[in-house]
């Protein structure tokens, strides 16, 4: 049986909007920090892992079309 892949399903935002911690489909709270790990390990659906101009590791929703998925647009959770 396959295993489904957790989603981001919620975020949170610092005061610059930049995201800091995602909520998962199974209700896991993760910091920017895990979360591009599980990212990067191929845990998380409908998300990948970028190198900025700036050589860091960001995290971005997969491109698919639809502007109502993108990570920035999520809800945000307390």
């Amino acid at each position: 049986m396959a295993t489904t892949r957790e989603q981001f399903i919620a975020v949170q935002k610092n005061g610059d909007g930049d995201l800091t911690a995602f909520q998962t489909s199974t209700g896991r709270v993760l910091n920017y920090e895990q979360a591009l790990q599980e990212v990067q390990a191929g845990a998380i659906a409908g998300a990948n892992v970028f190198k900025g101009r700036d050589g860091e590791l960001y995290i971005r929703g997969d491109a698919d079309g639809d502007p109502t998925n993108n990570l920035d647009g999520l809800p945000i959770f307390e």
